[in-house]
């Protein structure tokens, strides 16, 4: 009998936890805070130490053995707390030789912290990852899931009529985010939640690393600067340039230093999940951008951080498309992740062609996605994926638009791209 809380939303990184608790002897679950590990934990775990209670921490710390149980799965609260439990767990798993006794949950890695030399093995073989975001669309009830990226890529499509969707509603679901406590709250009261999230990253979760001190005001505005910055290419000096002043090249090179660290910390939270560029064999490829597309890990995040709310993204069609781009792309990385594949974007720095989004699979076959808030915006992300299939020299096996505001699925008849309204995308 599991732990699993009675109003629990199934969430798609279930299945693979309930796969590889037969396999290794431990899963870890990696992600945000309040995008709902420890609950996915409970539905699986039989018996559960929070690692954040105090008597259990300083049991811990004693040796990590004293607070482990015979009913297994165990799950781990918040386990980098007391970091040596790591191996400690690797132990145990070496001694039972059996699959399935721990289940760890965590919020902060330990790269570059002062507990990294605390823990001594990867756990390979023993202890497997898996990346926990925020939740989908379709996780979360709002999309129906009808056009999948898998039915896409084995040419299972069917055309239908979706309803058409406001776009004062769109503004609403990008504010309100992903979070799984807000998805039953109005946007309103979602943004508060949001808000309050970036004030506890600022105000306690960047000093949980003691390597060096960091400046709380700095950290907000280097946020401030990734959220404008949201879906777009941007390199660390423009970063730079948002939240620093320098008179010199010292000066300078003390800036880029210091954006580096504050980006690596933001990292340890698992609070960015930037879009890395597609490399393929592509016609003049030493033109193509090898530069991330930046994202927060929720786009209400970047609304929160900017004073977004529904109304000003309404005022503001620009950012709205961005804000779209970036809610859409949140959904394509956990649909990607959850079918063994990854998500990328593509820009050819010469000719400026590109391609919103790319999904590479585990067998090698992608599939190039363009991303667009209206319908009116359809016949140039067709020429946007037309050019880029006639370049490149391995050609996607399947094209695609994501479109906001619009009433029905079809395939384009004159080049096969699949038009999707956002609220029918699926795994």
């Amino acid at each position: 009998m599991t732990l699993e809380k009675e109003n629990y939303i199934p969430r798609l990184v279930d299945e693979k936890v309930e796969k590889f608790l037969k396999v290794f002897g431990a899963v870890s679950i990696e992600g945000p805070k309040w995008c709902g590990k420890t609950w996915t934990g409970l539905r699986h775990a039989e018996t559960v130490s929070y690692l954040t209670d105090n008597s259990t921490k300083e049991l811990a710390q004693v040796d990590p053995k004293y607070i482990f149980t015979d009913k297994k799965p165990q799950l781990l609260d918040e386990w980098q707390v007391v970091p040596q439990i790591w191996d400690a767990v690797r132990h145990a798993c070496d001694e039972s030789g059996r699959p399935g006794n721990f289940i760890l949950t965590g919020s902060t890695s330990l790269e570059k912290s002062d507990a990294e030399n605390e823990v001594y093995h990867s756990g390979t073989g023993r202890i497997t990852t898996l990346r926990m975001q925020p939740m989908s669309l379709l996780e979360s009830g709002d999309s129906t899931g009808e056009v999948s990226l898998k039915k896409m890529l084995d040419g299972d499509f069917v055309e239908k009529n979706t309803g058409m969707i406001e776009l004062p509603d769109i503004a609403s679901i990008i504010v309100r985010g992903g979070w799984p406590s807000v998805i039953k709250m109005s946007a309103e009261d979602a943004s508060e939640v949001s808000k309050s999230y970036i004030d506890s990253v600022v105000s306690k979760d960047i000093h949980e690393r003691k390597d060096r001190k960091r400046d709380s005001e700095k950290m907000r505005m280097l946020i401030k600067s990734l959220a404008r910055n949201e879906s777009s290419v941007a390199r660390n000096d423009t970063l730079v340039r948002d939240i620093e002043s320098y008179e010199g090249e010292k000066e300078l090179i003390e800036s880029r230093h210091t954006v580096t660290d504050y980006l690596g910390v933001l990292e340890s939270l698992y609070l960015t999940a930037n879009q890395p560029s597609f490399s393929l064999n592509y016609r003049s490829s030493e033109r193509i951008g090898k530069s991330a597309k930046r994202h927060l890990v929720d786009p209400s995040l970047s609304c929160a951080v900017l004073g977004l709310s529904p109304e000003k993204l309404m005022q503001d069609y620009h950012t709205f498309g961005l804000m779209f781009e970036s809610l859409v792309e949140r959904d394509l990385r956990i649909y990607a992740e959850y079918l063994d594949g990854k998500l990328y974007h593509f820009r050819d720095n010469t000719s400026g062609d590109e391609v919103d989004a790319i999904v590479e699979f585990s067998d090698g076959r992608y599939g190039a996605i363009e991303i667009k808030l209206a319908d009116n915006a359809i016949s140039d992300a067709k020429k946007s994926l037309v050019e880029f299939r006639d370049k490149a020299e391995k050609k996607p096996d399947f094209m695609c638009i994501v479109v906001g505001h619009i009433a029905a699925a079809y395939r384009d008849p004159e080049t096969g791209i699949y038009i999707v309204p956002f609220l029918s995308l699926g795994a």
